[in-house]
């Protein structure tokens, strides 16, 4: 029984070790969420993909508009994270419309795939005397990879684009305030999967700029402009979200680290346990547990 507790003391302290280690791990990441808790920011929106105005995890962005407009966001999602959308429409004075519209918010990945929404209602009809309508949008989990022919989310940029997509022609651009706000939350280890994808999706600003060799265009051509200059350097063209600061992967720490090092102790303090048990019990008259000598 000795030997019992000397083992359990022992494992007591490496799992207290393990717990203090992991503890400012968990409060970095927060669940996935940004520590802006949703903190007022940008105050537009672009009207495409390629002018998408770039937002980050917890951010709300605002941005005057007219009806009929399709203004666009992009937010960067790591591997492993359920990113959730929500929009709100402040709708013009329901004297000066002609009837009820029906709003849609969709979500598109770096690929320009558009992604369904796992929860949430992306389509909403606002009736004439409605002075706003909200929308709100959940992917499913960003995987770390996928098959080619699969459109599972992926690492990289995401896209929201906000629109109405039915209403009475007259009312079309009427003056409308739009706000929306981009989260995500950690899956949790549970629903890791394994695998890395080789870049994430997160499009070039820049499409077709190519990096060449500095000699080379010295010899095709006397003087480069700046475009070609900044070309020939071999510099990384802007993206379009700039990476999260724990990367576009899940990071080391998963919840399945406290199951693997419960397991561990517990399969340990079995070992012990039927170690002790199954020894036997010590001879009568001797500290060692072996038999006396003779004579």
């Amino acid at each position: 029984m000795r030997a019992l507790r000397k083992a359990g003391a022992v494992l007591a302290l490496c799992a207290a070790a393990l717990l203090t280690a992991v503890a400012p791990a968990v409060a970095d990441g927060d669940g996935g969420k940004d520590d802006r808790g949703g903190k007022d920011g940008l105050t537009e929106a672009g009207t495409n993909f390629r002018t998408a105005t770039a937002l980050e995890q917890g951010e709300k962005a605002t941005a005057p508009a007219s009806t009929g407009d399709y203004l666009y966001w992009v937010v960067p999602v790591a591997a492993g994270q359920i990113p959730a959308v929500e929009a709100k429409v402040k709708l013009p004075d329901g004297s000066a419309r002609h009837g009820g519209a029906t709003w849609q918010l969709d979500v598109y990945d770096g690929l320009r795939r558009h992604q369904p929404c796992a929860s949430g209602g992306p389509t909403h009809r606002a009736d004439q005397q409605d002075t706003s309508v909200s929308l709100s949008c959940t992917v499913r989990q960003v995987r770390s990879w996928s098959e080619r022919w699969a459109n599972d989310p992926l690492p990289g940029a995401y896209y929201l684009r906000l629109t109405v997509v039915d209403l009475p022609e007259q009312d079309l651009g009427l003056p409308i305030d739009a706000e929306v706000t981009a989260t995500a939350r950690d899956a949790g280890g549970k629903h890791a999967d394994g695998g890395e994808l080789a870049e994430p999706l997160n499009p070039s600003l820049r499409a077709g700029t190519v990096g060449t060799d500095d000699s080379t265009d010295a010899d095709d051509s006397g003087d480069a402009d700046a475009s070609g200059a900044s070309g020939a350097s071999g510099e990384e063209p802007p993206r379009a979200v700039a990476e999260p600061e724990d990367g576009w992967g899940s990071g080391w720490w998963s919840d399945r680290w406290v199951w693997t090092a419960s397991g561990g102790a517990l399969g340990a303090l079995a070992a012990v346990g039927g170690y002790t048990l199954t020894r036997g019990p010590r001879a009568a008259g001797t500290g060692s547990g072996r038999p006396p000598a003779d004579g």
